[in-house]
């Protein structure tokens, strides 16, 4: 499988803190990959340098065959990298529909196409009933879903969701899995960090389990959950008994 994404030893320092060290680690075309890992992990640091929020301190990143380690957001958005943010960052005052075009904007500098695009996702993401409906109005549940369909108006290849399942009800949880199944199925490779296990074990391909800024252990997820290196770091006894 040819990876569409990889970081190359890759460090953040912030100061005398290190929050990523020295992580390598790549996701095939088509995977949903989950990045797991207790908080202070460097779930989040790893997650904004793939999204070109910062440059690394050392290392390098790649995206489809490209170097992009100095690339800004925005650049590498334009190449095909999405992204959904673990506090919603929607445009309260501006309709569903609105929010989204603001996404679709990215790939169609004509309004009238931007519009097309943007309630495409909308039915696509299961919000189309809502769109004229102020962002303000959403209950959290689709206001997470609302991020997704902004990052996916924007045509990515790669869509990298941060926590979109947390703070959900199991039955929201689940329409959530079933839409991250659906983006994979439409051709875009997906990276989440997820806390929720039980949610995110079943659907990811592989886990990579970050600790203390390293990679402690990657691979299927059923093999994760008995890794005794992950259930003293993170998952609990409970997980080890039940997996």
């Amino acid at each position: 499988m040819t990876a569409l994404l990889e970081t190359r030893g890759v460090w953040q320092r912030f100061g005398g803190l290190v929050a990523n060290s020295d992580v390598s680690i790549s996701v095939g075309r088509g995977e949903i990959v989950g990045l797991i890992g207790p908080n202070g992990a460097g779930k989040s640091t790893l997650f904004n340098l793939i999204a070109g929020v910062l440059p690394p301190t050392q290392g390098s990143i790649w995206f489809d065959g490209q170097d992009v380690t100095r690339m800004r957001a925005a650049e590498r958005c334009q190449l095909g990298v999405g992204r959904t943010f673990q506090v919603v960052k929607s445009f309260e005052t501006m309709t569903v529909v609105d929010n989204v075009i603001v996404g679709a904007l990215v790939r169609n500098t004509v309004m009238r196409e931007a519009r097309r695009k943007a309630y495409e996702v909308l039915d696509f993401t299961g919000l189309a009933a809502r769109a004229e409906v102020l962002a303000s109005d959403l209950v959290p549940a689709e206001k997470r879903r609302l991020e997704v369909a902004r990052a996916l108006a924007t045509e990515p290849k790669l869509l990298l969701l941060d926590e979109v399942l947390t703070g959900l009800t199991p039955t929201e949880a689940q329409t959530g899995v079933a839409l991250v199944r659906k983006v994979r199925d439409a051709g875009i490779t997906v990276l989440m960090v997820e806390h929720v296990m039980e949610i995110v074990m079943p659907l990811v391909d592989r886990a990579i389990v970050l600790d203390l800024g390293k990679v402690l252990v990657e691979g299927k997820p059923t093999e994760v959950v008995r890794d005794p290196k992950v259930i003293s770091a993170y998952l609990g006894d409970r997980h080890a008994v039940s997996a």
